[in-house]
């Protein structure tokens, strides 16, 4: 038993670190139809920058802030410099980010070494909590502050697509651009704030990632993967429906590691297959 629901609480973790890739990735790709395949080198560079932003100032806080705002900052300048330019180019996209993924890992390793790099959470994050008494089980406490943090910015981007202006501007400039812009609205900043929001949050979520877990060269590969996984099975474009999928593919990678190591990876992608086979549009179906 102590074993299981350690083994369940590690998913819900890694879950709430899938989410937060995808949630950025979901604004991206699956809202905006923009094909983003350097999504995960935005996850590591925003980990990397966070590193050193933390290590030059002693302050995990800004930290993370470096890692959310670098990235931010790197998301307008693709926004504008490539998707603005190959808008609806989905092959073009597609090419252009995967070089650009390349590059990137080759400066990365460059300018970071090949060394794993761990930030170390404030003091009072550290430790464990317990979390039951018989069987006396703890959790680090860290962890459970990711999950909490992962469930407040999915409702957080819930409300703001659903319930703003911002959010209806995104989804009508998606659907009718011509018409948005008709109505006086700046359809290209509309864009650059959603993408600088899906880059940003993959650079949060390399700092507090780096933190529960670590930071080295192919992170940028699992996780961009990852976040393939999560958006294909929630559905595209849809928030709920990536808490849905993070929370599939992380307890199944977690619970086939423990129960059937030889094997746990494959359950990942029989969740996919069985969901490409019978709900192609994603458990949610795609955002409209």
């Amino acid at each position: 038993m102590k074993l299981f629901i350690l083994t369940v609480m590690n998913g819900l973790t890694l879950a709430a670190l899938y989410f937060l890739v995808a949630s950025g990735f979901t604004l991206v790709f699956g809202l905006m139809r923009n094909v983003n395949l350097a999504h995960g080198s935005l996850y590591l560079l925003g980990g990397y920058v966070g590193f050193t932003v933390a290590d030059w100032t002693g302050s995990w806080f800004l930290g993370v802030a470096g890692g959310f705002l670098g990235m931010a900052v790197v998301g307008v300048i693709l926004q504008v410099a490539v998707f603005r330019r190959m808008q609806g180019q989905d092959l073009r996209q597609t090419l252009v980010t995967i070089g650009l993924s390349i590059v990137l890992a080759d400066l990365m390793l460059a300018t970071w070494g090949g060394q794993t790099y761990q930030f170390d959470p404030p003091s009072w994050l550290s430790g464990p909590v317990q979390l039951m008494a018989h069987p006396v089980v703890k959790y680090p406490l860290y962890r459970l502050v990711l999950f909490g943090s992962a469930v407040v910015i999915g409702v957080g981007l819930w409300l703001l697509l659903n319930k703003t202006r911002i959010g209806m501007m995104i989804r009508a400039g998606v659907d009718d651009r011509g018409m948005l812009s008709a109505s006086g609205v700046n359809v290209q900043r509309v864009f650059a704030i959603t993408f600088a929001l899906g880059a940003g949050l993959a650079g949060f979520a390399g700092v507090v990632g780096g933190t529960a877990l670590s930071i080295a060269p192919g992170e940028d590969t699992r996780y961009l993967l990852a976040s393939l996984v999560v958006v294909i099975v929630g559905g595209m474009g849809s928030v709920t429906g990536a808490a849905i999928g993070a929370t599939l593919i992380g307890l199944a990678e977690q619970l086939g590691l423990v129960y059937s190591p030889t094997y746990g990876v494959v359950y990942t992608f029989l969740i996919m297959v069985a969901v490409l086979a019978f709900r192609p549009q994603g458990i949610m179906g795609r955002a409209a």
